[in-house]
């Protein structure tokens, strides 16, 4: 069986093609169970965030095919080509690729940590539906350790760049002082944190959180709330009355469909007057309609736009990266070594086995010969004689019917196989 990566990411698609394949947290092993069902794989992994779905499955070339099949079947695909934007890699390929991605080093903003969060998440479900517990399993393990070799021994954590930094930079440059903004994050995830955590340390004027549960809205509102900066919550069935009152509005939820669109965005700047709005979507589906972005006086980011941002500012960066593309090769070469290892034990078992069985059958006989009378030194001699001819009667046969290009293989393989003792040495067992 090989190892197999089967996926698109925000190299290979953009946003509307990668919204289109994506499975939320609760979506997650429902998918995962269909997967397996349709495709046989020994095993399955399905790691989806917003800059990436993947699947990692162990199996043969069919199974890979048939994974294909299935993804364009989801019914958000149906109707897509997704055969351009999909990448298929296999084997030593797909460990390193597996490798790269855990450590962020495959992301839009090199070395965030989150998507290693996120792939141990994938894993734990992996775990939980019984579709890992092999070879798969070992290269998870292997890429976590991987990763944390990385952020320990370079600095490609202390010098990555969020996205939440980065529509921090974007709107200072339109707003100038956010300490006059006021603020509207929509969502509790790690995303909206992160953005709060940016914009909370500038003071501005107001921040509201809104979540469907408005109980966790709160929950992430007292984190921030400042005498410099107030911070409360309210439902998500406030906001369309209120976007009116934001400047800036950064939104991450798990909503499958957008929850802000063209007309609430319309009314909302014939109440501002036409003041602008910087609108941050950092979901995956989108929070916010394309069409948006096309209107006067809104700004809008996706995370798309917000990674061209934060590719210009990849040189820093670079010395870092070479350092943990080693770490990443010495990791895959060992995963490596532990696979090969790993085939050759069902080989090693069997010779011997068949070894056992020569002993077994030749030490009756002698035993035999023994308690006849016979001369116990003929006896081990003829044990001995038995034995040798035993083990190379195979050796010489193939020696003798292989082709003469065959013949070269083979014989090098018994020289490695059965080194000739040095003079000075003997041959221990």
């Amino acid at each position: 069986m090989s190892l197999y990566v089967l996926g698109l990411n925000h190299r290979t698609a953009p946003v509307d093609i990668r919204e289109r394949v994506a499975f939320p947290n609760d979506r997650q092993r429902p998918a995962l169970e269909e997967l397996v069902r349709a495709t046989l794989a020994a095993e399955a992994v399905l790691v989806s965030t917003c800059n990436r779905t993947e699947l990692y499955l162990r199996g043969s070339e069919a199974v890979l095919n048939r994974a294909a099949i299935w993804l364009q079947s989801e019914p958000n695909a149906v109707g897509l080509d997704l055969d351009p934007h999909l990448y298929r890699l296999k084997d030593e390929d797909a460990a390193r690729h597996a490798f790269r991605v855990a450590a962020g080093l495959d992301s839009m903003v090199l070395g965030e940590p989150q998507i290693l969060g996120q792939i141990r998440h994938s894993v734990k479900v992996a775990a939980e539906a019984g579709t890992l517990g092999g070879p798969l399993d070992r290269l998870f393990q292997d890429t976590f350790q991987a990763a944390k070799h990385i952020r320990t021994d370079t600095e490609i954590g202390a010098t990555s760049v969020s996205m939440a930094a980065a529509a921090l930079k974007l709107a200072q440059q339109l707003f100038g002082d956010i300490r006059e903004v006021k603020l509207l994050l929509i969502g509790v995830g790690e995303m909206i944190s992160l953005a709060a955590t940016h914009f909370s340390a500038q003071s501005p004027k107001v921040i509201v959180v809104a979540n469907r549960t408005v109980s966790r809205a709160k929950t992430v509102a007292a984190e921030f709330d400042t005498p410099d900066s107030r911070a409360t919550a309210i439902s998500l069935s406030e906001v369309p009355d209120r976007i009116h009152e934001f400047d800036a509005v950064i939104t991450s939820t798990a909503s499958s469909l957008p929850i802000i669109g063209k007309g609430m965005i319309e009314n909302a700047l014939r109440l501002r007057k036409r003041k602008p709005m910087f609108l941050v979507d950092l979901a995956v589906p989108r929070d916010i309609e394309a069409a948006v972005g096309e209107m006067e006086d809104v700004y809008l980011y996706t995370l798309d736009s917000l990674g061209k941002v934060i590719q210009q500012n990849m040189a820093a960066r670079e010395a870092a990266l070479v350092a943990a593309e080693k770490i990443v090769d010495t990791h895959v070469k060992q995963y490596q070594q532990w696979v090969t290892g790993r085939s050759t034990v069902p080989v090693i078992q069997q010779l011997r086995s068949r070894a056992d069985h020569y002993r077994s059958v030749e030490l009756e006989r002698a035993q035999k010969m023994l308690t006849r009378g016979e001369n116990p030194q003929i006896v081990l001699e003829l044990l001995a004689q038995a034995l040798t001819n035993k083990f190379l009667h195979h050796p010489m046969t193939a020696l003798k019917r292989v082709s003469s290009d065959e013949r070269t293989a083979l014989t090098a393989a018994l020289e490695q196989l059965y080194p000739a003792p040095a003079a000075d040495q003997t041959e221990e067992p």
